[in-house]
């Protein structure tokens, strides 16, 4: 996982933010730079919500890619991806991440009131 800044120049895209990304292969071996959308607990384990990036580092599709979240069994270790096999699960996932979504547009209705 690496870290960077935003260099869109838009004014309305948090720029001052940085912005957590993974870098994943896909099975075809394509390469995709990946921003963090969010690390969430579901069942009995932890998921994490990828959004891939174009080459320019902003939004490339409307696709989000779950994957199971394995933390490093030691502090020196990088966090391991592992792709969510059964569809109950996925299902469990997807769900737990739809809430999260919704929690967002309700914070968001919340501050404009």
């Amino acid at each position: 996982m690496s870290e960077h800044t935003c260099g869109c120049g838009h004014e309305d895209c948090n720029c001052e933010e940085v912005q957590s990304t993974v870098t994943l292969t896909l099975d075809n071996d394509e390469v995709v730079e990946c921003a963090i959308l969010t690390i969430y607990e579901a069942g009995e384990h932890s998921y994490i919500a990828l959004l891939p990036l174009d080459e320019d580092g902003e939004q490339a599709n409307d696709d989000v890619y779950l994957y199971r979240f394995v933390e490093p069994e030691t502090e020196d270790g990088e966090p391991t991806l592992e792709n969510i096999e059964d569809d109950d699960e996925y299902e469990v996932a997807a769900d737990a991440f739809d809430e999260w979504l919704d929690s967002l547009e309700y914070d968001d209705l919340d501050v404009e009131e």
